[in-house]
């Protein structure tokens, strides 16, 4: 499915606005990333403050739900007069190295941090956070058996209980322009291939009118492109090791699911896709500049708020498209987290009155009639689904939503066997810094500056130094 033209040196097209979009190294780093953080301790009163009030200091991802919870707080600090917050707001890279240097090192910088089900069960199994079934069982109402199934399982730890609470979650689904597809006279299959999804692209791009046919990232981070791409590689019965930890990244299926994505891409993809993230591919989508977007089913949320999406009520969803592997959506969850340091200091009882206002089941009432209810947080509470404004506010994703994250299978990731758990990531410490590094090397490739094959020879080498520490390992017992 080579098209005569090439996408990569064309100039970006110029856009009318940007959404307030924003997606979604080994522990021997963490010394030095925690020295990092002294320039940024000032951020937070960590404290009594000198009118008696205790500061909550909170390190959160600065996406679009979490600045509506910024916005809100002030009513919780109306409600709890004794207790005074303060957020470091941070983007997705910039947070998770320095929340990892944080707590992994003591560095006590934060009383709560925003984190996921990649890191929630290996610092619980650390010891490094806070189990918060006690504090659940202590509050009447908060009903911690309304969290997602699969949501609340993958942030337990290996003791079953849970040590974050979910703000929202996601899958991940193709969104797509009906309006284009219907005057183009394709049909989107129920459950699309890849190779389906490819035709369509080549179909509906046009460079001349500046639409991309497809918005893919392509911007390094290990929760940037590898997202997406690992979903593509895991159904294209592509792994990372196999069973005895012996790296893979160029194995057939791996070379054909890097070369496929990184072709389509190029071909048929955004402009300046070597930089372009969860934020860029969603002003691009949401302005009307491509006909598809593969991503988190969380945007869906914010391409039909018609006060920021110019394609709001023109957009159909599909389930993430396959090739051999029959589901291939990632889970994701960004939850909220106690380090063991707030315990230490004696905050954990006001920390948790925060934590539990913005993931209770009266918060996303509150966002809906406050807000709006496109911003409403997603697949957290099961009970979300069941109010009616928001029913009838995302009647067109909701159901897709829940299908997606149910499919979800972190356990059984590939076609073939594999050592690791994780859809879109490895749940290995390792990976916060290979799959950063593998990362770099995809999206160098996205930019033409190298051949896929080459990045992917050099990825492997990062790949097989982590293989080894656990050939090793196994070795030893």
């Amino acid at each position: 499915m080579a098209p005569p033209h090439r996408r990569s040196d064309r100039p970006p097209r110029r856009t009318p606005g940007r959404l307030r979009l924003a997606r979604s190294g080994p522990l021997a780093l963490l010394a030095a990333l925690a020295l990092a953080l002294s320039g940024c301790a000032g951020a937070g009163d960590l404290g009594g403050g000198g009118d008696g009030q205790r500061t909550i200091t909170i390190a959160i991802v600065s996406n679009p739900q979490m600045q509506d919870a910024i916005q809100l707080s002030p009513q919780f600090e109306a409600e709890n007069p004794g207790i005074r917050l303060k957020f470091v707001s941070l983007s997705e890279n910039e947070a998770r190295a320095k929340i990892t240097a944080s707590v992994a090192t003591g560095g006590g910088e934060f009383d709560a941090v925003m984190i996921s089900n990649y890191e929630t069960p290996q610092w619980a199994a650390n010891g490094w956070l806070v189990d918060l079934d006690p504090l659940m069982a202590r509050s009447p109402g908060y009903d911690e058996n309304d969290f997602i199934p699969a949501v609340r399982e993958a942030l337990s730890g290996p003791d079953g209980h849970m040590y974050s609470v979910p703000f929202y979650g996601e899958s991940s689904f193709l969104m797509y322009r009906k309006d284009l597809f219907e005057q183009a006279g394709i049909t989107m299959p129920a459950q699309p291939t890849w190779q389906e999804i490819a035709a369509a692209a080549q179909k509906l791009d046009n460079p001349d009118t500046g639409m991309s046919g497809i918005c893919l990232r392509g911007k390094p981070g290990w929760g940037e492109v590898m997202a997406p791409f690992d979903t593509v590689a895991n159904t294209f019965g592509a792994r990372w090791y196999d069973p005895q930890w012996n790296a893979q990244l160029t194995s057939p299926q791996f070379r054909q699911a890097a070369n496929f994505y990184v072709d389509l891409v190029r071909q048929y993809g955004e402009p300046g896709a070597a930089t372009s993230g969860f934020s860029e591919c969603g002003t691009q989508f949401s302005q009307g500049n491509a006909a598809m977007w593969y991503d988190a089913t969380v945007a869906a949320g914010i391409v039909e708020n018609p006060d920021e999406s110019r394609v709001a009520g023109k957009v159909g969803y599909a389930p993430a498209p396959i090739v051999e592997k029959p589901d291939s959506g990632w889970l994701y969850t960004w939850s909220l987290a106690i380090p063991k340091t707030s315990d230490e200091k004696g905050s954990t009882e006001d920390t948790w009155k925060f934590l539990s206002w913005m993931t209770s089941k009266e918060y996303g009432p509150m966002v809906g009639q406050q807000l709006g209810w496109e911003h409403v947080p997603p697949g957290a509470r099961q009970s979300t689904y069941q109010i009616p404004e928001y029913v009838e506010a995302s009647k067109a994703y909701a159901q897709q939503t829940l299908d997606a994250i149910a499919a979800a299978d972190q356990k059984n990731p590939t076609v073939e066997p594999v050592p690791y758990t994780g859809v879109q990531f490895l749940a290995i410490p390792e990976f916060q810094d290979l799959g950063t590094r593998v990362s770099q090397q995809l999206s160098a490739a996205i930019a033409g500056q190298q051949t896929t094959d080459e990045a992917l020879d050099q990825a492997q080498v990062y790949a097989e130094t982590v293989g080894e520490s656990y050939q090793r390992q196994g070795a030893g017992q």
